[in-house]
């Protein structure tokens, strides 16, 4: 198990590593930063003062070499846009307002995802059943960023129900965590309704329905409890997810999280920031897998040979 972990652990360290280097090869592909930072009448001066002064007219190797020595403490430089504040910093401001969303949208998912998986494999080949399977066909086909919209015209616009954008109550969280988490409402729905499939067609659950247990608590609570493990091991990766899909929801929605950070930033050509947001991201998703690979370890021994 140990050799296992190690493995996994190191895999999951050159993968960020190779995240590194393409994120820093892909912020300077965007442009020229100072043609954002600088008025139109600059100088030719004031331009190579600042150039020199954030390091941008050094070789790109060595540019590298300084990006991952800093990344490794966690200094990211400070912002082009927002003068005066560390990128890290900034990342640390929005980060909040993100895992505030994606958590609400989580919670959304499986209240939503769970008891329609398990209705659908009960009710199977049911008009139930097809509803269900419309409605994984369509979360999983549908653009967030479209739905965003849809929702937004629909029940801000239209009947006035939520507002349109912005932070605020449980209210201003309703549409964006519903157009962030759809597309895990369905993926989670088919893992639910697949393993009750298979739960459903067991011994002892044959057992259970002979001895005259209800059916509701065989359903409920013998066949859920063992069908709930595949899931289980998919709801770090949906939480992981949904923080980096956040990026497109929070510029529909005007959300201050990380997400509209990384545009912005995007926009502005703000190296230190954009690196940052995108290395954060990636940690969390990389570790996110990491945690479900090795708890799979311990539920599956055979994943430990593999």
């Amino acid at each position: 198990m140990q050799r296992y972990i190690v493995i996994r652990l190191a895999q999951s360290l050159f993968a960020l590593w190779g995240v590194s280097i393409i994120v820093f090869g892909l912020a300077r592909i965007t442009g020229d930063p100072m043609d954002v930072i600088l008025p139109l009448e600059a100088t030719a001066e004031h331009r190579q003062q600042i150039t020199e002064q954030w390091g941008l007219d050094r070789p790109l190797p060595v540019q590298y070499v300084a990006f991952l020595g800093n990344a490794l403490r966690g200094d990211f430089g400070d912002s082009l846009k927002f003068q005066g504040q560390s990128a890290m910093g900034l990342v640390g401001q929005r980060l909040p307002a993100t895992l505030q969303l994606a958590s609400f949208s989580l919670i959304i998912s499986v209240a939503i995802a769970l008891p329609l998986g398990v209705l659908s494999a009960v009710k199977r080949d049911t008009p139930l059943d097809y509803i269900g399977k419309i409605i994984a066909l369509l979360g999983q086909s549908m653009p967030s960023f479209w739905l965003g919209v849809m929702l937004m015209w629909i029940f801000a616009v239209h009947f006035k129900l939520f507002p349109v954008y912005g932070t605020g109550g449980l209210r201003h969280m309703v549409l964006p965590a519903i157009a962030l988490g759809w597309f895990q409402v369905a993926a989670l729905m088919r893992l639910v309704r697949s393993s009750m499939l298979d739960i459903l067609d067991s011994e002892f659950v044959k057992l259970a329905r002979i001895k005259g247990l209800p059916e509701w608590k065989v359903t409920w609570k013998h066949c859920l409890r063992n069908a709930a493990i595949v899931p289980l091991t998919y709801f770090g990766v949906i939480g992981a997810a949904l923080m980096t899909g956040a990026v497109v929801i929070e510029s529909v929605f005007s959300w201050p999280g990380t997400g509209l950070l990384a545009v912005d930033s995007i926009r502005a050509r703000d190296y230190q920031v954009v690196q940052a947001v995108v290395i954060v991201f990636s940690t969390i998703f990389i570790t996110a897998n990491l945690v479900v690979d090795i708890l799979y370890a311990y539920l599956d021994p055979r994943i430990r040979l593999r």
